[in-house]
């Protein structure tokens, strides 16, 4: 009997699994059946994979780590659930289903930690503990779309939006995004996945030539780059104008319209004059705006703007021909919208249950 370290079975692609198998003296065809059994079926666990030999469920159970991801807590509001996982190392992350009409969207955490640091957000107080690996990101998607399947529904949408940043883990984010595309696992359409950045100029231009069709969004959050490193302290690794560039080329190669997150602290950057001079940054760029007013984070001393100081930023926007949409808050009541999440206890939360 082959010898294998073990690895995560969520982390394989399709083509990788059926050579596992292989190598293990089993038939290809059995990959087939397994990813039938966890994507499709939920089943989280190969002693429930019934037409396998008990001879390859133990294989599979001594070579193979499945389930990663072990559910803490859940917590819910009316249209947003958020998600609190423990991982095997006893690290936490967080991951968040937001409900719309019939649209399901997960957003995933690619790391634990932040190495980004913004002003404004929970997510990277303690910095960058640890990046999640490819199965780790990969279970956010399937545990969550197994406990909508309970309801008759399933996940649709993806955002790597959640704890981390997603091209500072490139290789393990962009393998999940293949893998959540596969017709045999969730079959979510590229167009429908959405990266964001706070610019990390050589990844971008990477992810450019993948020959991928999801959503680039970067998170500008300030008009120029002498106040961007102000907010957030990881700009000072690139200057704006390279960034921008980049993300032109993005929407080059891709021909996909790439979104500019911008998020409105009082008094701070969503004055007139940071209005204009943001107009003036993208004029003539294939891009939306997208305003998001500040969600309070325990501990941080900033405001949100009142609702006709964002009105009156995204009016000067659009005056200015620059396409603009306004973020509709979801989640805050329980610290699961836009910048709150964080390594959260599960002390508070109302327990679901556990995955495994």
């Amino acid at each position: 009997m082959i010898c294998f370290l073990s690895m995560e079975v969520c982390g394989f692609t399709f083509e990788e699994l059926g050579d596992w198998l292989e190598q293990a003296g089993e038939k290809r065809f059995r990959a087939a059946q397994i990813f039938d059994w966890i994507y499709r079926k939920g089943v989280l666990s190969f002693e429930g994979m019934e037409n396998l030999s008990k001879e390859l469920r133990k294989r599979l159970a001594e070579s193979l780590r499945f389930p990663l991801l072990k559910l803490a807590a859940v917590q819910e509001s009316d249209e947003t659930s958020k998600f609190l996982w423990e991982l095997s190392d006893g690290k936490r992350v967080e991951s968040v289903l937001i409900r719309s009409f019939d649209r399901r969207t997960v957003c995933l955490s690619s790391q634990v930690g932040c190495p980004a640091r913004c002003a404004f957000c929970a997510s990277g107080r303690e910095g960058l503990i640890r990046s999640l690996t490819a199965g780790e990101i990969v279970e956010q998607a399937l545990h969550i779309d197994r406990f909508l399947k309970e309801k008759g529904e399933r996940v649709c949408h993806l955002v790597y939006m959640g704890m981390g940043e997603p091209l500072e883990n490139y290789d393990a984010v962009l393998k999940s995004i293949r893998i959540l595309n596969d017709e045999r696992t969730l079959h979510i359409s590229q167009r429908r996945m959405t990266v964001s950045t706070v610019g990390i100029a050589p990844e971008i231009r990477r992810l450019a030539e993948e020959r991928l069709f999801v959503n680039l969004v970067l998170s500008l959050h300030a008009p120029n780059q002498h106040f961007r490193k102000k907010i957030i302290p990881f700009a000072r690794k690139y200057p704006l104008e390279e960034i921008l560039s980049a993300m032109d080329f993005y929407a080059e190669k891709t021909r996909r319209d790439i979104t500019y997150e911008y998020t409105l602290l009082s008094k701070i950057n969503d004055q007139e004059e940071h209005a204009i001079e943001l107009a003036s940054l993208l004029r003539g760029k294939q891009c939306t705006v997208n305003l998001i007013p500040y969600n309070p984070v325990q501990g941080l001393r900033l405001e949100r703007p009142d609702r006709a100081n964002v009105c009156a930023f995204q009016k000067i926007l659009e005056s200015r021909g620059i396409r603009t949409t306004w973020r509709y808050t979801k989640g805050d009541d329980i610290a699961a919208a836009c910048g709150q999440l964080a390594l959260q206890k599960p002390s508070g939360l109302t327990n679901f249950g556990a995955t495994s």
